[in-house]
This record gives C-alpha cells, structure tokens and sequence, in this order.
C-alpha cells in the first residue's frame, strides 16, 4: 500500500505572515543586526511574495552575518524567536487540516523555504513527522555563510521532496502540497493534491486557469 505524505509549506500557509519578516525584528530588538540589515530583510521578503526575488542570491547575502557563529547558538536563538513570535500564529484552517491528515494516517512533512532551525521547532510544536528546509554546513560547529544545494525553494522543493521519499514507498502523485506561494509551482504541480491557501495574486491567477480550488486558512 502506497504511504501518502502531506506537504505543508510554512510561511503564509500554516502561519498568517512571513516569518523572516518577524525574525529580521526579532533580532533588531535583541541588537544582533544593524537597523539597514533589518529593513532590507523587510524589503527582499516584499520582492518574495512578488516572486521578484533571486532567493540564492538573497540567502547568501543574509547568511555573511551569521558566518562563523556557533550552530548551537543560532539553534537555540531559532527556537525561542518561533516559540516567542510564530507558534501562537498558526492559522485556524491549517490546524484542521493537520487533524485531518493526522487522522486519515498520512505523513505530516514541513517542506518550507525557512532554516532548518525554524523547521525543527515547528514539527515540535505542531506535531508533523519530518521536516524538509535549508541547512547550513559548519566547520567544526561554526557556520560557513553557505547553504546545502539545491536550495529548498523552487525545482528545489521538488528535488528535496523527492530524495526524501526515495525508497519510502511513496508516490508524490498520491500526495498533498499546501501553498501560498506561485513559486512553489513547481512542487504544487508535482503533487496529485495541490491545495491553494490564501494565494499571491500569481498563484491566484493560475489557480483560477487550472480549477484549483483556493482555501482560506485565515477563517475561524
């Protein structure tokens, strides 16, 4: 029998906000980056949600700041910042769908642009099986400034999703993605189950081309 996974992405799908939006603050206010670092964050996460952003070169230039910090610093820092800023803002119809996934006896897998850090602290706090997002590499517990490749954003998704399911018995066209976003295209038509929440006006647009339903997560 074929193990059906449920993909959910995380920004603006299981949460109401971007939350690199929240973290750039969020380190503004315990002083960890400059006034400039945190207003461009603000203006690359706007350029994101118009699908106008080169997301590698965007993710590098953030990851210089935390080149040569401690993992386990930045890790703990993570934890508290989505514990403080983004646990309380899980969106009404995402926890019904999670019951809902949960209850039919699928896997619960958190596919998501956002660090691995963030992505652990997730699936902690809302129950999902795995989690699918960027990684780091380290010299001996200190952050290079690099990412792993191929970044888990865009044809990325989709190649990551597929080495985690290689040798699980998992057909991705048996499986669900929930999105927001029309640079997630890619996985959303990799998908037999592509679920459209609360859409950027691209990904509006092409749902309506396709007959993809569109949900609203943000409803009580």
């Amino acid at each position: 029998m074929t193990r059906v996974v449920a993909f959910f992405d995380l920004d603006r799908t299981l949460i109401d906000v971007n939350s690199a939006v929240l973290y750039a603050k969020y380190e503004r206010r315990h002083k960890r980056i400059s006034l400039w670092q945190m207003w461009t964050a603000v203006f690359y996460t706007s350029l994101y949600h118009l699908n106008l952003l080169d997301m590698e070169l965007a993710y590098l230039k953030a990851l210089r700041h935390y080149k040569g910090q401690c993992e386990k610093d930045v890790d703990k820092n993570t934890r508290e910042f989505f514990y403080q800023e983004v646990h309380k803002r899980l969106q009404p119809g995402a926890q019904r769908a999670l019951d809902f996934h949960r209850k039919a006896g699928h896997q619960l897998v958190l596919l998501s642009t956002s660090s691995v850090y963030q992505a652990r602290a997730a699936a902690e706090a809302w129950g999902l099986d795995d989690v699918i997002a960027n990684r780091f590499p380290t010299d001996k517990g200190f952050l290079n400034g690099t990412f792993e490749k191929p970044l888990c954003y865009g044809q990325g998704k989709v190649d990551l999703a597929e080495k985690w399911i290689n040798g699980k018995g998992i057909d991705l066209e048996q499986c669900y993605f929930y999105s927001d976003s029309y640079s997630d295209l890619p996985m959303l038509q990799r998908v037999g189950n592509p679920k459209i929440v609360n859409p950027d006006p691209r990904l509006k647009q092409f749902s309506r081309r396709q007959k993809w339903e569109v949900l609203n997560w943000s409803a009580v």
